[in-house]
């Protein structure tokens, strides 16, 4: 999403949420810190701002949402100006740009992206939110259903700019699961669902299981999920304060055992609800900072608004994940790629 400024205050809604608990966190340990390490599951191998404030066959390359792997090698990155690239894994240098627009030819703000079996893209807007399929050349294919709740208020109950930020494909493909980026109205601050469908035999998708899951702060938000191939998920948590600079935490989080709360119309700390179980893998200001420099004040100069994520394969028992930031078309930002690696045990 576009830059959002957060205070750095903890809502008195936290309280309220003391009585959910956590549905068994995963673990994340290492022997020994990995060379350039954020911390002893997470090190970083590199970055890049080759893209920064570039143009590719007259788009503006930045504003990434979101990244996803294609099928055929390729890196699929998302702007939230409704701007589709493929980029060379090892490069990232830009090789095709598309256009996508709404069923009205109208923009999107497009936030979240996975790429189905069949080369397919889903894309979120956070305007309705919606989620639709495209195909390679942008046409689209399909629309989903999104539960009422989910919609913008008056609609539902989300808020406008605050909902649907991530997006990825578990269980081979047969369940599709998106984050919201902040709470319902009615929901404690800081409490985020996480919407499934389920793949029906004619190969669209219905709506499935609802999870909650809490961030560390309540002013942070969910900006991207990543599935692992053993159905966990990496969770992103962003946000940022004026003459301060971005948090960015990366999670190891489970949604086995959690409660199914799409019938629970307000998570206000409910007996008996319990969250998606998380473990903290490390604060991305922690981490090297390998000679990058800021444009605006940060913690670590590394740090940007850092919104899409994606899990590029895996070497040496760790996970390699590609992160990326979203410039905002802003001069005091910047377009970085991040080249972690990730100990998820």
């Amino acid at each position: 999403m576009r830059l959002r400024t957060v205070l750095a205050t903890v809502t008195a809604g936290l309280a309220a949420a003391t009585c959910l608990s956590a549905a068994g966190p995963a673990t994340a340990s290492a022997k020994s810190a990995p060379v350039n390490a954020c911390s002893p599951a997470v090190s970083i191998d590199g970055f890049s701002d080759a893209l920064d404030k570039t143009t590719f066959d007259g788009t503006f390359v930045g504003n990434f949402s979101a990244l996803a792997l294609d099928r055929h090698g390729s890196l699929a990155a998302l702007s939230d100006r409704s701007s589709l690239f493929s980029l060379d894994a090892r490069t990232l240098a830009p090789e095709k740009a598309v256009q996508l627009a709404d069923e009205n030819g109208a923009a999107l703000d497009s936030e979240g992206l996975a790429v189905d079996r069949d080369g397919t893209r889903l894309v979120t807007s956070e305007t309705e939110p919606s989620i639709r399929r495209y195909s390679v050349d942008g046409r689209i294919l399909d629309r989903l259903p999104v539960p009422a709740s989910l919609l913008v208020s008056p609609a539902g109950r989300a808020t406008a700019n605050q909902t649907f930020e991530g997006l990825t494909l578990l269980d081979g493909g047969r369940t599709l699961l998106a984050s919201m980026e902040y709470a319902l109205s009615g929901d404690t601050a800081g409490i985020v669902r996480f919407q499934t469908w389920q793949r029906t035999r004619g190969g669209h998708f219905r709506p499935a299981a609802q999870y909650a899951y809490r961030t560390d702060d309540p002013v942070l938000g969910v900006p991207e999920v990543q599935a692992l191939p053993d159905g966990r998920l990496l969770v992103l948590e962003r946000g940022f304060t004026a003459g301060v600079g971005n948090t960015v935490r990366l999670f190891l989080a489970d949604t086995r055992h959690a409660t199914d709360t799409r019938g629970i119309t307000d998570l206000t700390g409910q007996p008996g609800v319990r969250l998606v179980g998380k473990t903290l893998l490390t604060d991305i200001a922690t981490c090297p900072a390998l000679g990058a420099t800021a444009r605006q004040p940060q913690p670590n100069p590394l740090l940007d608004n850092i919104e899409g994520m994606v899990v590029t394969g895996r070497s040496q028992g760790a996970y390699k994940v590609l992160l990326v930031s979203d410039d905002n078309q802003n001069a005091a930002q910047t377009t970085r790629f991040y080249r972690l690696s990730v100990r998820a045990h």
